[in-house]
């Protein structure tokens, strides 16, 4: 009996971590999209998505319009756009990024690209390494809403003091986005917490 009694603890406790858990986190990652906090930063990154012969997706400009949006109003002094391209493609997110970024104004010694990082974690350890060479410490990220909370974790994890200036526009603002893209965060982000770089090397292309 005392044996039963504690199978069916442990069972009950189990279920309760496989329900609490995941439930912690989507709200987490709801709660920073609504709730960001934009703050001047050494340096604006744009982490990349899919582009097209150098043509960013509309996902891609919501982006670079927001990175445009925070430099101009002074933000940050300087760009950098990180993405390296699919296999086939004959440019790179970062490249089209920074493209784009030329073609709208911003000058050329203002915006670095890093043709590196087809996922969040492979991005944020291309461009904290600049970071680090460049000295400097504060980065405000640009990217999707949902996004937002994964891709700070996992810079602040690698030492940056970092904040999120989300998207305001494109498909994955907030009252477009899908809750499929809730909840892929939300696995994604497990998956970086408990098994660490194996636990995220999956596309951030998906759904986008």
């Amino acid at each position: 009996m005392f044996g039963f009694k504690l199978i069916r603890k442990i069972i009950s406790a189990f279920i309760l971590l496989v329900l609490v858990v995941p439930t912690f986190v989507v709200v987490k990652t709801y709660y920073a999209a609504h709730n960001q906090v934009i703050a001047k930063a050494d340096v604006i990154v744009v982490l990349g998505t899919a582009q097209f012969n150098g043509v960013p997706t509309e996902a891609l400009e919501a982006r670079l319009v927001e990175a445009k949006r925070i430099f101009d109003l002074g933000e940050a002094s300087a760009i950098i756009t990180v993405g390296a391209g699919a296999p086939g493609d004959r440019t790179t997110e970062a490249a089209s990024s920074r493209a784009w970024l030329l073609d709208h104004g911003i000058k050329k010694s203002a915006v670095m690209a890093i043709e590196k990082g087809r996922d969040t974690f492979v991005s944020t350890q291309s461009y904290i390494a600049e970071m680090k060479r460049r000295k400097i410490h504060t980065v405000l990220i640009v990217t999707d809403p949902y996004h937002c909370f994964r891709a700070t974790t996992i810079a602040n994890d690698m030492g940056a003091v970092s904040y999120c200036s989300p998207v305001r526009t494109g498909p994955n603002a907030l009252g477009k986005a899908s809750i499929h893209y809730l909840i892929r965060e939300t696995g994604a982000y497990l998956a970086y917490v408990t098994l660490g770089r194996r636990g995220i090397h999956v596309s951030d292309h998906l759904g986008q």
